[in-house]
């Protein structure tokens, strides 16, 4: 059995190795029933690594996050206000940033609107109301995990050209394909990129960069999903939390993960019924993604 951060449905060979070896694998990034801790530092990291970018020795416009008397702050775009953007959004606001956070979950818009008593602002996210912001934005914090099978962009690379030069986007999410036509992965050792005057900052493992404090809490709330798993096994844990049962990517060479399914075009199972469990009462999950497959295996 494997429980690590998979990120299956990018990875197609990965998923063939796995299914050959027969193995059980759990994706640990959707078994996280209160959202990953990956997720929070990633978004609280990434803001403090997309105002480094900002410096002028980094290429950036050389403003100062929360302004000084007489010069003003930095404008700020978080698109996306789930975990991630949530990270960023508190290490941004806290230091002195205007801060405009998008979403298309109105929901979500008016919880953060109040949690910061009105200090931020709110709009739902199109790529219109993005075009309108980026002329006056000093810099873009890229969220939202976007769906692997649209082929258009929040923003694309023409849009790029309206922001000033040295403006900074920071693409947390870092999909391929992503919501930024831009974008590509990038590492600690070279971080930065220029597209069309904008720094690129594309970093895919920036909690690695705050191991320790990243490890300490993914340690925190894993520990009771694997002690789950140990002394009930994969069967009665799955029953007992929707959170692993919506996460199990493979069982003993079937694909159980429905995301993998419809982006790779592999048919997969239910993994209530490869575990002879759908007709217990299950402990519910929502979806781990919008993706949907109904290319299924059907047991002999």
């Amino acid at each position: 059995m494997i429980y690590c951060c998979i990120h299956p449905a990018g990875h197609p060979e990965e998923v063939d190795a796995i299914l050959k070896s027969k193995c059980i694998a759990i994706t640990a990034e959707d078994s996280h029933r209160f959202g990953s801790p990956n997720c929070e530092a990633a978004g609280k990291q990434g803001a403090l690594f997309g105002l480094e970018s900002m410096l002028t020795i980094n290429g950036g416009k050389g403003k100062f996050v929360g302004g000084f008397a007489g010069a003003p702050g930095m404008n700020v775009l978080i698109l996306g206000g789930g975990l991630v953007g949530q990270g960023a959004l508190s290490v941004l606001h806290a230091l002195g940033a205007n801060v405009t956070v998008m979403d298309i979950n109105a929901g979500v818009l008016r919880t953060l609107s109040d949690r910061y008593h009105q200090k931020i602002n709110t709009m739902f996210c199109t790529k219109e109301a993005i075009a309108s912001l980026l002329p006056t934005t000093d810099m873009v914090v890229n969220c939202v995990k976007w769906p692997k099978q649209r082929k258009d962009f929040l923003i694309d690379k023409e849009m790029l050209k309206t922001m000033e030069p040295g403006s900074v986007l920071v693409d947390i999410s870092n999909d391929d394909p992503g919501a930024i036509e831009s974008s590509h992965e990038t590492h600690h050792d070279n971080p930065r990129y220029v597209v069309n005057g904008v720094v690129h900052y594309c970093v895919s493992n920036i909690p690695g960069a705050v191991a320790h404090s990243t490890s300490v809490a993914l340690a925190a709330e894993t520990l009771p999903l694997l002690l789950n798993i140990l002394n009930n096994g994969i069967k009665e844990a799955c029953v007992r939390d929707g959170y692993i049962r919506r996460s199990l990517t493979a069982y003993k060479g079937y694909l159980t993960h429905e995301e993998t399914s419809g982006i790779q075009g592999k048919p997969w199972i239910r993994p209530e019924d490869i575990l002879g469990i759908a007709d217990r009462k299950l402990d519910p999950a929502p979806p781990a993604t919008t993706t949907r497959s109904d290319n299924f295996i059907k047991l002999k």
